[in-house]
Formats: structure tokens, C-alpha cells, sequence
């Protein structure tokens, strides 16, 4: 049953994510933020690269979350992006915040499900 649950919040968060890194790319889904938060989005924007490598990242973590051969992967490599956007929903954003800490949370879980598979990258 925890394999099943565990498959379906990770199914519903890849696929938010491979929606998040998509709409990077295509804006197919307007922002609704306070004016600071679009300025920092459109400084992101300026800088091309960062964007397209957030989007990028979104977008693969995305795929390889939802295989469960690869979701150890994909929750390390979506992890610093999930903080990212924690911490901008914290410091820009505070009205939609919830969601952020609730794709956290889930990220830890899948990260804490697969603790086994991290033991070789810091063991002697």
C-alpha cells in the first residue's frame, strides 16, 4: 500500500514539475505575484541561462521521478530547485507558500524512502 501511495505523490509531483519546467519555457500559465516577486522572476528571465537550466532540471527530475528505477536520482537532482523555491515563496511570495512546503515535504519523503540508495555516495 506505501508503494502505491508512494507512486501516485510521485506521479502528482512529477508531473508538477515537468508542468512548472515546461511553462518556463512556453508561459502558457500566467504568474499571480506581488510586484517583487515579477521583478525577481523577470531578472531571472534576463539572465536566460538560469532560467532555462531551472526549467531543464524541472523537466528531467520531473520524468525520472515518476520511474521508480530513477526516483532516488530525480529526488536529489529536484532537491536544491524544491529549496529554491521554498525559500522564494518565504523571502517574495508569502501568500502562496503552502504549496511549496508541501512539494518539500515530499521531496523529503521520496528522499527518505530511498535513504538506501545514498548510503554508497557517503560511505568510506
Amino acid at each position: 500500500m506505501k508503494n502505491k501511495i508512494l507512486f501516485g505523490v510521485s506521479l502528482l509531483f512529477g508531473l508538477i514539475m515537468i508542468n512548472g519546467g515546461l511553462n518556463k519555457f512556453f508561459n502558457y500559465l500566467p504568474l499571480e505575484m506581488g510586484k517583487e516577486a515579477m521583478d525577481l522572476i523577470a531578472v531571472f528571465k534576463s539572465s536566460r541561462w538560469i532560467f532555462n537550466l531551472v526549467a531543464v532540471v524541472e523537466i528531467i527530475a520531473g520524468i525520472l521521478i515518476i520511474i521508480p528505477k530513477t526516483r532516488a536520482l530525480a529526488a536529489i537532482m529536484i532537491f536544491p530547485i524544491v529549496v529554491g523555491i521554498v525559500l522564494f515563496h518565504i523571502f517574495q511570495d508569502p501568500a502562496n507558500m503552502i504549496a511549496s512546503f508541501v512539494f518539500l515535504v515530499i521531496n523529503l519523503w521520496i528522499i527518505f524512502e530511498n535513504k538506501e540508495k545514498y548510503i554508497p555516495m557517503i560511505s568510506k
